[in-house]
């Protein structure tokens, strides 16, 4: 898994798994853009990157529940090309659905799928023109077995699903390879502060008994933005120790 020669712009990668995937691309010797809602933060995450990793980092404000088409534009004055496009940014919003208000509904679609939606499409352009590239949508274990509490977010995750699928027969003459990674329980800042009670519930439903490290997750993505999937496209790999 060489990356080197290879520019990488993961969304949503100031902290957890998004981070973890950046650093992972770094490690392998790409140059990587940071993408976050706050400007000082990405650059945080890229200056460490650089200096650990000794490769080009990039911070970049990204909101993808506002203006992203200006937000890439910036992007495109920095950097020529995206070789590997990592969908990672979300929200969530969770509450029984009875009690979810309108906006906890059309935020969480707006970032999960809107969002995706408009940063995938600007970034897909070059990748025709050049007909090479990678995508890799970060996905969820609820998009697959849904959770109380989170009809918004798992609908988004399971979305992403489709839009994998059909993004990938689109692009596929175009030698560009679509796929996803459905993460399960991983130890994040999101998950950390859960009871403890519940976490020994998940827990009890996990095979492998431990909980997922954001870095279980990168290597997925690393594999599937590497040569040895060139012949992958439109699949999910789950990343859960066995609890789906």
């Amino acid at each position: 898994m060489d990356f080197k020669g290879k520019t990488v712009l993961v969304t949503g990668s100031t902290r957890g798994i998004g981070k973890a995937i950046a650093s992972a691309f770094a490690e392998k010797g790409a140059d990587v853009i940071i993408t976050g809602r706050d400007k000082g933060t990405t650059q945080i995450v890229a200056d460490n990157i650089k200096n650990e990793y000794g490769v080009n980092a990039y911070g970049f404000t990204l909101d993808l529940s506002s203006d992203v088409e200006t937000a890439w534009q910036e992007i495109k004055k920095h950097v020529d090309f995206v070789d590997i496009l990592v969908n990672n940014a979300g929200i969530t919003k969770d509450t029984l659905f009875i009690r979810m208000k309108d906006e906890d509904w059309e935020q969480v679609i707006n970032v999960n799928l809107n969002g995706t939606f408009k940063i995938t499409k600007l970034v897909v352009k070059d990748m025709i023109k050049r007909k090479t590239g990678k995508i890799i949508n970060i996905s969820s274990i609820i998009g697959f077995i849904g959770n109380v509490g989170q009809t918004n977010y798992a609908t988004t995750k399971a979305g992403l699903i489709g839009f994998t699928k059909s993004l990938a027969k689109e692009l596929a003459p175009r030698n560009i390879t679509v796929n996803a990674v459905a993460p399960g329980f991983i130890e994040t800042d999101m998950t950390e502060n859960l009871p403890a009670e519940l976490k020994e519930k998940y827990l009890d439903q996990i095979p492998l008994k431990r909980f997922g490290k954001p870095r279980d997750v990168a290597d997925a993505v690393l594999f599937l933005a590497s040569d040895m999937a060139s012949y992958i496209t439109g699949e999910t790999i789950h990343v859960n120790g066995g609890m789906y």
